[in-house]
């Protein structure tokens, strides 16, 4: 169930640093200032959508290997979700710029990921690490950049067929994709402060006896 509260288990996660999935992630992370140049200084659209299409294909393919080949790794539970939320403020950064997605949108995004980048020093107080992603959170991220390409496509002035049919394709998965988004966020808090209760309760009651 995705409101399940699950703590994972550090202990059983690989130290390993040059696996697969993490090359893959470290990968994506290298194409994050390339797709912003592209984006923002040359405004070649053409190759950041490409790029944000291949950074959407190897995370889907990072998280199929992990899964086959039981390649968990400490490095790789930070690595795939910053670099999912690396591309999604670079490319909410290039369409607020280039005027294909209103301010207070991507704030309401980017916001939804500073209040879980709060809740990381309460977890690690209380001796947890970061929460797994769930599949929510995933299927989020999936949709916004599945979305995010097609805005690029479909920027203001832009014309021709592509636009015409992207623009609606485009607003349509990042209307989704966001709703998804900022609900697993909720789902992420709700996470933490029953872990917090729980081990709250646990320390009273082992100070009771």
């Amino acid at each position: 169930m995705a409101d399940r509260v699950v703590a994972p288990a550090d202990a059983d996660l690989s130290r390993r640093i040059w696996t697969v999935p993490n090359v893959l992630s470290l990968v994506r992370l290298l194409g994050v200032p390339v797709f912003l140049y592209w984006t923002l200084v040359t405004e070649q659209d053409g190759r950041a959508i490409l790029l944000l299409m291949a950074a959407g294909v190897t995370d889907y393919l990072d998280g199929y290997v992990a899964r086959r080949f039981s390649s968990f790794t400490r490095l790789g539970q930070l690595l795939d979700p910053l670099a999912d939320r690396l591309y999604i403020f670079a490319t909410l950064l290039a369409l607020v710029a280039r005027d294909g997605l209103p301010i207070w949108w991507a704030l309401a995004l980017i916001g939804r990921d500073l209040v879980l980048a709060g809740c990381l020093p309460v977890l690690r107080r209380h001796g947890y690490g970061p929460l797994a992603v769930n599949f929510l959170g995933k299927a989020a991220t999936f949709n916004l950049l599945f979305a995010f390409p097609m805005l690029l496509a479909a920027l203001p002035g832009s014309d021709g067929l592509i636009a015409t049919v992207f623009r609606p394709m485009g607003w349509a998965f990042a209307t989704w994709g966001s709703i998804l988004y900022l609900w697993a966020g909720v789902l992420y808090v709700v996470q933490v402060v029953r872990l917090v209760r729980a081990d709250s309760e646990g320390t009273e009651k082992g100070t009771r006896l």
